[in-house]
């Protein structure tokens, strides 16, 4: 149906695909997998019309084409659904339907009754019973993408690309969605699956390729592959089997001292599902899982920046009552989050300022912050850190990546926390920044703060953690500590089915 040969793309410089072939087929669900990074939104936009590669080609049906935009993608019967669903709340199923393409009568104005009748048909065919007029802001995510798969459908698209479609829906939901790309695939057309969930590639897609830093890493039938082999190609690591089962999943014991901090059954829907861990004075706990593993979401509930529906956080074994960021912080709980240009880093703000944000309240007089008082500060952590800037008074967003991480660390280490929970600190930094990184939690550890490590490096955690838990799909499937922390194990945790 689609062939892709040798797609490249970079932005600024730096490569997101790299010579990336892919073959869709009619009748088919081809599943698109990779880590964060890997390529795979990129790709999606190429083949959706958002974005042209610099360089490869894309022939539809044998014939070459350049998609210059979205329109002209669905013009040759592209459709693309992304995880929002791109459709508008506010509009009635009937109007999100046919948006762009509505039945006109008379003069050119559109036909309401043959919309709506169109809809109800259309509907009805997709097991949905709904009133077309309804707004579709009114339907749950299940139902949505229903929506946008009978448009996608009733447009003719022979091609359909579902970017992570269902990373919102219960299983009930589920049920109805894999029943209808089923549909699609018998009436010959060809289906993208964007995922990172194993469960759903393996209910639904008869292929698969595999991103990795915007290569190709592996494409063939999914029938035959392993969960452990596909896990080894999504990390890039060599998985041997040999040992893994009998750790994998089986918790290790706690050791005999309390814990600092204590998570009991954080659950948040569609995210987490009773996920619990400890953190103690000196020890570095590590956080693994593929991407979508609910590793971020478990960091930011911890430092109360995600809401849960249940689960508690102690602190020293008491309740902390009504958790929330301010409480966090004052607890002394700190978080380097994984996104540090959007969630961390303040990129017009000095450094200066940023390591400052935290500490200002805890700094000030009667409202007033000593200037002295603060260079101190921000120049003992620069050292410390070795924060290379031509001075603390550089725009902290002109640092290299490896700094401005260094910058979020200092802001918290300033705030003297008792836990730092690090969300992939060392990703996007080099080699040298990264052995930093490594000495740096040694010490912090034998300072005393207890360490959250989250990481998609299962090597890095090795290297670092005491204790790994390894979450999957929003829960824990594996806990292991001491000697049992090794690659091996880890994978194998993330491999199970």
């Amino acid at each position: 149906m689609l062939q892709a040969a040798g797609i490249c793309k970079s932005f600024q410089g730096a490569p997101a695909l790299d010579h990336v072939t892919l073959a869709l087929r009619a009748g088919e669900v081809h599943a698109l997998v990779g880590g964060n990074g890997a390529g795979k939104s990129t790709l999606v936009k190429v083949l959706s019309g958002v974005c042209r590669p610099d360089a490869g080609r894309l022939r539809l049906l044998g014939e070459e084409i350049a998609l210059s935009s979205p329109a002209e993608a669905a013009r040759l019967g592209i459709a693309t659904i992304h995880q929002d669903a791109g459709l508008v709340p506010t509009m009635s199923i009937a109007a999100n339907l046919f948006l762009g393409r509505e039945p006109r009568g008379r003069f050119g104005l559109i036909d309401f009754a043959a919309m709506h009748a169109r809809a109800a048909e259309l509907l009805s065919s997709y097991g949905l019973r709904a009133d077309p007029r309804r707004p579709l802001g009114s339907l749950g995510d299940g139902a949505r993408q229903l929506v946008a798969l009978a448009r996608a459908a009733s447009a003719d698209a022979r091609l359909v690309v579902m970017d992570e479609p269902a990373s919102a829906l219960e299983r009930d939901e589920l049920d109805v969605l894999f029943g209808a790309i089923s549909r699609l695939r018998d009436e010959g057309r060809a289906v993208l699956y964007v995922t990172h969930r194993l469960d759903e590639l393996y209910e639904i897609c008869d292929r698969v390729t595999v991103l990795r830093e915007g290569r190709v890493v592996h494409t063939g039938p999914l029938a035959g592959l392993d969960r452990r082999r596909l896990v080894s190609l999504l990390l890039g690591r060599p998985f041997h089997a040999e040992g893994v089962d009998a750790a994998a999943g089986e918790p290790a014991g706690p050791p005999a001292d309390e814990p600092l901090l204590q998570a009991r059954g954080l659950t948040r829907r569609h995210v987490l599902r009773d996920v619990s861990l400890a953190l103690r004075t000196g020890e570095v706990v590590g956080l693994g899982g593929l991407r979508g593993a609910g590793r971020s979401e478990t960091a930011k509930a911890i430092a109360g920046a995600l809401r849960v529906d249940a689960g508690q956080v102690t602190i020293a074994g008491a309740p902390a009552g009504k958790w929330s960021i301010r409480n966090a912080i004052r607890a002394g709980v700190g978080l380097v989050p994984e996104n540090r240009r959007v969630e961390g880093i303040v990129p017009a703000l000095s450094v200066r300022d940023n390591i400052a944000l935290a500490a200002l309240p805890r700094l000030s007089r009667a409202g007033i912050v000593s200037d002295a008082h603060l260079d101190r500060i921000v120049a003992t952590f620069m050292r410390r850190l070795d924060i290379q800037a031509v001075s603390p008074r550089q725009a902290a967003g002109e640092l290299s990546g490896g700094n401005q991480q260094k910058v979020l660390l200092a802001r918290w280490l300033a705030m003297h926390p008792k836990v730092l929970l690090l969300d992939e600190p060392s990703r996007g930094v080099d080699i040298a920044t990264k052995l930093a990184m490594r000495s740096l939690l040694d010490d912090l550890a034998v300072d005393g703060l207890a360490i959250l490590l989250i990481s998609s490096d299962v090597s890095e955690l090795v290297e670092n953690c005491d204790s790994v838990v390894v979450l999957r799909d929003g829960a824990v499937v594996g806990e292991l500590s001491g000697p049992e922390v090794s690659e091996d194990r880890i994978m194998g945790a993330l491999a199970a089915g």
